[in-house]
C-alpha cells in the first residue's frame, strides 16, 4: 500500500478576508497557518504533500511556500480549474466562484495515487489529528465492497470566530463513533451564547449544541474517493447548474453523504479535544497569532522550523 500523503486545498482567495490569507504570516518568523498543518503532518509521519492552487498563483506560492516546503518533503502541485468539466458541460457565462471543495480534490486527481489526508489551506487542526489520520490510513484498506474513510470531528463550539458566521458539515455519529450523516450548514454563527445556524438569511434560527461534532475539512480517504467524486460530478451539475448556476458548490461532505446512504462507505470520525483556528475574517487574525505565540511558548513549536 502506498504511504499516505498531504492534499492541502489551497486555491481560495479568500473573498470575506479580502487577500490570499493562506499566505498571511502569523508570528514574527514570518510562519503562516499552512506552516503549521505541514510541520504536524511531517512530525506525524508524512512524507508528501500536494497543494492545490490556482494556476495564476504558481509563481508566488512556489516562493513563498513551495520551494521552502521541498527541502523537508516531496512536494507536487494540482491546479483547480473552473473550466475542468466532465464532458458536455461549461461553465455558465459570468460565473467566477469555483465549483467547491470537492471539485478541488478532484484536481489532484492526477498526482495523488494513494491513501490521503485532505485539509483547508487556513485551518490550524492540531497535532493529535494529524498523528489520528496517519495511523488509521497506514492500518487501514479499502475493500472492494465497502470503502473505510476517516474525518477529524472537532466540538463545534471550539470552531466558531466571535467575527461573523462560517460554513461547518455538521455530523451524527453511531455508538461506534462512526460517520451516519453530514450536512453542509453554510451560516453558522454564535447567537446570544449558542451556536445556531440559519437556512433562509437570518429570519429564522436553530440552536446546536456546543460540543456537537462538526467536520472541519480533514479527511482521510482512499484514493477511490477521487473516482467516487469524479463519477458523480456530472449528476450535480446537472441539480446546481438548474438551481443556481452562479454559485452551486460541489462539497466534500455532499459525496460523503452519498456514499454513505448507498452503503458503499463507512467514515471513522476521530474526535480531538483540540481548538481550530483560522482566519476566516480579519478581525481573527489576532487571536490566532495569539495562540500560536502561546504553544510556541509552550514548546509546541520551535521558534524557527
Amino acid at each position: 500500500m502506498d504511504k499516505p500523503c498531504l492534499v492541502i486545498m489551497a486555491a481560495g482567495m479568500g473573498s470575506r478576508y479580502g487577500g490570499l490569507k493562506q499566505m498571511d504570516p502569523m508570528d514574527e518568523q514570518g510562519h503562516i497557518i499552512m506552516d503549521f498543518s505541514v510541520y504536524d503532518a511531517r512530525e506525524a509521519g508524512f512524507e508528501k504533500v500536494v497543494f492545490i492552487i490556482k494556476k495564476e498563483f504558481e509563481d508566488v506560492f512556489r516562493r513563498t511556500i513551495g520551494d521552502r516546503v521541498s527541502r523537508s518533503m516531496e512536494v507536487a502541485y494540482a491546479f483547480q480549474n473552473l473550466n475542468d468539466l466532465p464532458e458536455g458541460f461549461s461553465v455558465p457565462e459570468g460565473r467566477v466562484k469555483p465549483w467547491g471543495t470537492a471539485h478541488a480534490l478532484l484536481s489532484a486527481r492526477h498526482v495523488v495515487n494513494g491513501p490521503f489526508v485532505a485539509i483547508n489551506a487556513d485551518d490550524y487542526y492540531g497535532k493529535q489529528a494529524f498523528r489520528d489520520q496517519y495511523r488509521f490510513l497506514t492500518e487501514t484498506e479499502d475493500e472492494s465492497s465497502r470503502y473505510h474513510y476517516s474525518m477529524s470531528g472537532y466540538h463545534l463550539a471550539n470552531t466558531l470566530t466571535e467575527n461573523g458566521h462560517v460554513s461547518r458539515g455538521v455530523c451524527t455519529t453511531d455508538a461506534r463513533g462512526y460517520l451516519t450523516d453530514i450536512v453542509e450548514r453554510t451560516r453558522i454563527e454564535w447567537r446570544d451564547s449558542v451556536p445556531a445556524y440559519t437556512l433562509d438569511e437570518g429570519v429564522t434560527w436553530t440552536s446546536l449544541p456546543a460540543e456537537t461534532p462538526v467536520s472541519m475539512n480533514m479527511w482521510g480517504f482512499g484514493r477511490s474517493f477521487l473516482a467516487e467524486t469524479e463519477a458523480r460530478f456530472a449528476d450535480f451539475l446537472n441539480r446546481g447548474l438548474a438551481e443556481n448556476p452562479m454559485k452551486c458548490e460541489y462539497y466534500i461532505p455532499s459525496v460523503v453523504h452519498e456514499l454513505l446512504a448507498a452503503g458503499r462507505a463507512d467514515v471513522r470520525v476521530m474526535t480531538t479535544p483540540d481548538k481550530w483556528y483560522g482566519v476566516t475574517y480579519k478581525e481573527d487574525k489576532p487571536m490566532v497569532q495569539k495562540a500560536i505565540a502561546d504553544m510556541k511558548a509552550r514548546g509546541l513549536y520551535p521558534a524557527e522550523f
